[in-house]
């Protein structure tokens, strides 16, 4: 199931949108921060991957984090966006099983972002945001807003930094390679 999910490139029908997501395909080590409402920030290390499925028609990501100790579980979500030609926007799906999380995002590009917008399950404003999109790097940010969108608070930010070597646009099984992590 997993070797026909994969797809090697966007599909033709996409046409320039597909650019939007495709300069992410591949492996990305990462440092997790997550801010409290206290101001209080947490880090932790993890990895991003990203690749084309369903015949080139969506992306899927998988979010991993490293488990701090021996006796705790990695933690795990993933995405799925595709282009909805007759809405002409990004239509995504979150999840994360272990948490009980569902989440349906859409947006698209903005200047040099990508910018997606939801609810989560409390009733608050979500905006996810791609930024900084290097070639080898690029910082996503997680905010909240009570009221709306009219003031943000930022709940995660995290510093992406592309794997090299075979590894960086690959499609081996998450347990066939060795975990890394970037340096601080």
């Amino acid at each position: 199931m997993i070797a026909t999910l994969g797809a090697a490139a966007p599909h033709p029908s996409m046409g320039g949108e597909s650019a939007i997501f495709d300069r992410l395909v591949g492996t990305w080590d990462s440092r997790f921060s997550f801010r409290a409402a206290d101001g209080t920030v947490s880090y932790s290390r993890g990895e991003v991957r990203f690749g084309w499925i369903i015949d080139g028609r969506a992306l899927q990501d998988i979010w991993i984090g490293y488990p701090r100790d021996s006796t705790r579980e990695r933690s795990i979500g993933t995405s799925v966006r595709f282009f909805d030609t007759a809405t002409r926007i990004w239509r995504v799906v979150f999840i994360a099983p272990a948490f009980g999380l569902l989440l349906e995002l859409t947006g698209g590009a903005q200047g040099d972002r990508i910018v997606l917008r939801g609810t989560d399950r409390a009733g608050l404003s979500l905006r996810w945001s791609f930024n900084d999109i290097q070639a080898d790097s690029f910082v996503w940010r997680g905010e909240t807003s009570s009221d709306g969108g009219r003031t943000w608070h930022l709940a995660e930010e995290h510093q992406m930094r592309r794997r090299k070597g075979r590894d960086a646009r690959d499609r081996l099984p998450l347990d066939a390679r060795p975990l890394r992590e970037i340096p601080r």
